[in-house]
Order: structure tokens, then C-alpha cells, then sequence
């Protein structure tokens, strides 16, 4: 594969015309986690729900770390959030056998505990159901433009593309990856796993571009593997269950075309959808077994990022948005089908 890594991606709706800038200041971009579950009350581990402004996941696990005097490794959290925003997240305290710590002095300008309650699960990456996103974009006008592409993105749904944090500055991840692929050891285990992630994560970003170079984003192939929009089951389309009524599924946004994650294991695409993924995935072929080889697993991720509540309005040269997000789904991925984004903040774990 070629080191030189393309990560402009296409447009579903074209790309827009105006700018806008996204994070003048962190309240512009509120995150808040749903985690789909109510904790159990009891149980060795304790959830503590946190709203931080300005600070990152990573740093506020390392400070609850120090302050409860546990092991880094007893703090965890559902997902990484970002730092130049303000954020409603949850970290879990592992303490088996502890009682709960007097966290009433951990509170900072910059961080508040909101709740604590135990559970008899740990907390782990990805556990999430979603996150809710309110939005301010600012230097922007209304225009029929901006008005038509938020009504096609309400209806329609974006491409589903991991965002370009995940690739690292100027796609320095990828390009680790690749060294990595050729030979270049990783000692750490975390390191290696983000690198790992960035390359399957680029792969399945190319063919959800080539989906929309070829008109396939929306339209299903026979042996297509379609998705529950809010659930993980999977449809293989064949000519039995080719018809109206799948046509209509797809467009009421319940089912939605899927790509590969690359890994050991069978693709569940089928037939013609099969035979075009494989041709899609021809150039990559060292890298699709250097990632079986690593011990990564095949699945099958959304194309079309979904989202069923998107609401907007219209501000003194500003739009503000409204709008819920899976679980390791990118707000910047539906942000870009609107405007070109221009950032006050480079942030690692931007939108997701």
C-alpha cells in the first residue's frame, strides 16, 4: 500500500459551499452520554458521572487515579471525549471491597461530579448506546443551500466515515501502522492497538467512498449485508427479500447498507456485493492479512450514519444543532456533509 494516504473523502451531497467555525469556545460543543442502562446500586465497581470542561478523558481518569489513590488501571470509561467542549461523561472506579471514596474535594473549576452509583459490571470501552451532541456553529449565514442539506442529512443519513482523529496528525498513524506492517516493532500495547485501529479504520472508510463513487451508498447489491439501524442483527439481501418493502426500510432509514472491519473470519457480504467489496479491497491485500495476522476479528460496521432526532435552528450568525449519535459513531462526520469546518482546537478524540 502507498504511504501516501488520501483522507479527503467524498461528499454524499457534494461539498458544501460555506464555512463555519466549529468550537469558538467549549460551549459550543456539548457531548452527554447515554449509556442505554441504569446501574445496579450495588456491586465492586462505582460509576462516577463527571461534566469537565476543557480537559480530556485520559487526563481525568489520571487525576481521579491520583485522588482516590488507586491504580491507573482500576479507572476506566465508555468512551474518549473532547477536551475543548464541555462534556457529561462516565469514568468507573474499580474498588473491590473498598467503601466509596469522599470525592466532595475532587471538584475543580474545570470539573464537577454529578452522581455516583455502583455497579456489578466494570465499565468498558464502547458500552455506551450513544452520546447526545448540542452544537453551535458560528460565522455562518442561512441560505437555501445550508437549509436543503439539513433536511437531506435529516432523511438521509451521511457516509459513516471514522473521523480523521482517528488517523492521527497528517495521518501519522497510518503511516506507523504501515512501518508496522513492514517490520517495525510496538512494545506498547496501547500504541499498537490505536495503530491497528487507524488501519482497519481506513480500509473500511475507502470502501464507504467507493459505495458513493459507485452509487451504492443507498442502493443495496445482491449478497448486500444491511443493518438494523439501531441494533447489531444483519439482513443479506437476496432476490427473496428484494423488493418494495426492503426499498422502503432502507429509506425510512431501518436498514442501512454496512462495510466491512477488517479481520479473521468470513465477510458476511454475498454474491455480487461480495465480488465488489473483494475488487474494492484488492489494493490492500497486505494489509487486510497483516491485520488478520494481528488477531483482529471481521465485522461489519454502518455506512450510512442515521440519526433520528436532528434539529436545528438559526441564530445571529450562528446555527445551533440538536441531534444523538451511536456509540462510535463521528459528529464531524456529519458536521463536514454541512460545512467545511474550521477548528479553534486540534482535539484527538473530536465528535465521537
Amino acid at each position: 500500500m502507498n504511504n501516501a494516504f488520501d483522507l479527503n473523502w467524498p461528499y454524499r451531497f457534494g461539498q458544501p459551499t460555506q464555512s463555519a467555525l466549529l468550537k469558538a469556545e467549549p460551549a459550543d460543543f456539548q457531548v452527554f452520554e447515554d449509556l442505554g442502562f441504569i446501574p445496579s446500586g450495588y456491586g465492586e465497581h462505582l460509576f462516577v458521572r463527571i461534566r469537565k470542561t476543557g480537559e480530556n478523558t485520559a487526563w481525568v481518569a489520571k487525576l481521579l487515579s491520583e485522588y482516590t489513590g488507586l491504580p491507573l488501571s482500576s479507572v476506566s470509561w465508555a468512551g474518549l471525549k473532547d477536551r475543548h467542549a464541555i462534556t457529561e461523561q462516565w469514568f468507573g472506579l474499580h474498588l473491590p471491597g473498598k467503601p466509596d471514596p469522599d470525592l466532595r474535594g475532587f471538584a475543580s473549576e474545570n470539573i464537577q461530579v454529578l452522581q455516583t452509583i455502583r455497579h456489578d459490571k466494570k465499565l468498558r470501552p464502547g458500552v455506551l448506546r450513544g452520546n447526545l451532541f448540542r452544537i453551535c456553529l458560528r460565522d455562518i449565514q442561512q441560505s437555501r443551500d445550508l437549509d436543503l442539506r439539513l433536511q437531506q442529512i435529516s432523511q438521509l443519513g451521511v457516509p459513516n466515515y471514522f473521523g480523521p482523529q482517528r488517523f492521527g496528525h497528517d495521518g501519522n498513524n497510518l503511516l506507523i501502522a504501515a512501518d508496522m506492517f513492514n517490520g517495525r516493532r510496538i512494545n506498547d500495547r496501547q500504541k499498537r492497538a490505536i495503530y491497528l485501529s487507524a488501519a482497519r479504520s481506513y480500509i473500511f472508510n475507502r470502501v464507504v467512498a467507493a459505495r458513493i463513487r459507485d452509487n451504492c451508498l443507498q442502493e443495496p447489491m445482491l449478497g448486500d449485508c444491511l443493518m438494523l439501524n439501531h441494533s447489531d442483527s444483519c439482513l443479506v439481501v437476496d432476490k427473496s427479500v428484494r423488493n418494495n418493502q426492503l426499498a422502503q426500510r432502507i429509506e425510512f432509514g431501518e436498514l442501512v447498507t454496512t462495510a466491512p472491519l477488517w479481520g479473521r473470519g468470513t465477510s458476511q457480504a454475498e454474491g455480487d456485493a461480495l465480488a465488489w467489496e473483494s475488487s474494492v479491497l484488492a489494493e490492500h491485500a497486505d494489509w487486510l492479512l497483516a491485520l488478520e495476522k494481528a488477531g483482529m476479528q471481521q465485522e461489519r460496521r454502518r455506512a450510512v450514519l442515521r440519526t433520528n432526532d436532528l434539529r436545528w435552528r438559526w441564530l445571529d450568525n450562528a446555527l445551533e444543532l440538536h441531534f444523538s449519535l451511536s456509540s462510535g459513531s463521528y459528529a464531524t462526520s456529519l458536521i463536514r456533509e454541512l460545512v467545511n469546518i474550521r477548528e479553534n482546537t486540534r482535539d484527538e478524540n473530536s465528535g465521537q
